[in-house]
């Protein structure tokens, strides 16, 4: 019975993580990794707060959804 509360106590945890997204830093680097292999240039990517994208198309969200990246072209 102990194993399987701490099996539980763990996944508990584990699901915490995984519900508070990616750090922003990291998914920018994903999306400019994909967009350069696709061999778009000439593009800015912004981290801003959630609703603030006010010239950009939303492209991604992170930390738990409070910021987005948006992308520019230009």
């Amino acid at each position: 019975m102990k194993k399987f509360m701490l099996a539980v106590g763990l996944l508990s945890l584990a699901g915490g993580a995984f519900a508070a997204g990616k750090p922003c830093e990291e998914l920018k680097s994903e999306i400019a990794a994909k967009l350069d292999a696709k061999g778009v240039s000439g593009y800015s990517l912004e981290i801003v707060d959630k609703g603030a994208a006010a010239d950009g198309k939303v492209v991604g969200t992170c930390e738990g959804g409070d910021k987005e990246i948006v992308y520019k072209r230009g």
